[in-house]
């Protein structure tokens, strides 16, 4: 395949799976909220220090140097904005389990989780489309669509913030019912999502295997800068070993289902975009875990400073 011709292509997606995709994200985050305390957002307040780098490297570090890297290594326009796209999004709920696996502080992990979803409702479009609009390759695409702020905004609070919210409400009200259903309900959503992504991979696999060359090594370069740009900032900052584990995994784990949804909602399913934002759900799950079990390998003593989470 010409590798122009990627900019052309449309994954197909239809209107039913699309709402699927949406519905199981909505679950997804309400599953989130299962897990997290009003004492989580506090704790920002009490120890504001990691959780606040880590949130500077997510959303204003790891945008920068995406586009960097976009601007160096000059991918098609598509891919670059795929790239732009998850830099954009917030981490992903499995850099918790990552986290813990890696010996990190996970409260330091939870926390962002928790505001990151909570900021990422602004954040998201407004990097989306501040570092989208400031590449010249990108530019056009974005004007094409003629994305507007405030549908983005809506989209992303209609998935992530509702859902957040509810899930908030029933765990402070019902904390019983959560405890029984947080589990099996995790786990229900995760394999249903798995699902839909695989059909919507099913119905362009032919596609997704002539282009796959073309974002493999731009994912890998990609997804270690972002694991790279959390530690170092946490590191240059003078955090603790363990506060540093917890800022590399959550920057380097982004949330790349609410991309997928965001392209096939805005995008038309623009083929560069979906499959770098379809490739790096796959791949930084592999770097993530490679990671933890490297890191675990190697145990951190706590001191005085660091109080087991």
């Amino acid at each position: 395949m010409d590798p122009t011709a990627v900019d052309q292509i449309r994954l197909n997606f239809s209107s039913v799976g699309l709402t699927a995709i949406n519905a199981v994200i909505g679950l997804m985050m309400f599953g989130v909220a299962l897990d997290i305390k009003l004492e989580d957002f506090s704790r920002i307040l009490r120890s504001p220090k990691a959780p606040a780098i880590g949130l500077m490297a997510q959303f204003i570090l790891l945008p920068a140097v995406t586009f960097a890297l976009t601007m160096v290594m000059g991918p098609l326009p598509s891919i670059a904005l795929g790239m732009i796209l998850v830099a954009a999004c917030p981490g992903g709920n499995l850099s918790n389990l990552l986290c813990y696996l890696a010996g990190g502080n996970v409260a330091v992990s939870i926390t962002m989780t928790a505001i990151s979803t909570v900021v990422a409702i602004i954040m998201t479009p407004l990097n989306l489309m501040v570092w989208g609009s400031l590449n010249p390759n990108t530019a056009p695409i974005l004007r094409e669509v003629s994305l507007s702020p405030v549908d983005v905004f809506v989209t992303v609070f209609v998935i992530l913030g509702i859902p957040l919210g509810l899930g908030l409400l029933v765990a402070k009200w019902k904390p019983n019912l959560v405890d029984k259903v947080r589990k099996p309900f995790k786990i229900i959503t995760v394999i249903v999502f798995v699902a839909v992504i695989c059909g919507a991979l099913a119905a362009n696999f032919q596609t997704f295997l002539e282009v796959i060359g073309l974002v493999m090594i731009v994912v890998l370069i990609h997804n270690g800068l972002a694991l790279g740009t959390g530690y170092a900032a946490a590191r240059v900052a003078g955090l603790l070993p363990r506060d540093r584990r917890a800022v590399a995994i959550e920057v380097g784990i982004q949330n790349s289902a609410l991309g997928l949804v965001l392209v096939f909602n805005f995008f038309d399913g623009l083929g560069g975009m979906a499959i770098i934002v379809a490739w790096w759900g796959v791949w930084h799950i592999v770097a993530g875990l490679s990671l933890a079990l490297f890191w675990s390998r190697r145990p951190i003593k706590l001191t005085g400073q660091e109080i087991p989470s």
